[in-house]
């Protein structure tokens, strides 16, 4: 496994945790700032595994 797909692995990993996270605090009728907060959390990582990706498509493409 090379350093880019570890990469990736690691951003849909993290992002994978905070929606379950999220989930779970949603399901047990949780404290609503510590959902909305887990969702800002979720979102700025689903942008940030986005340009993980795209990036490593590039250093493979290149």
């Amino acid at each position: 496994m090379t350093l880019s797909n570890a990469a990736v692995g690691v951003a849909i990993g993290a992002v994978a945790i905070v929606l379950l996270l999220g989930l779970a605090n949603m399901l047990r009728g949780g404290d609503t700032a510590l959902s909305q907060k887990l969702m800002r959390w979720r979102v700025g990582l689903q942008f940030a595994a986005i340009i993980v990706i795209m990036f490593v498509v590039w250093l493979k493409t290149a």
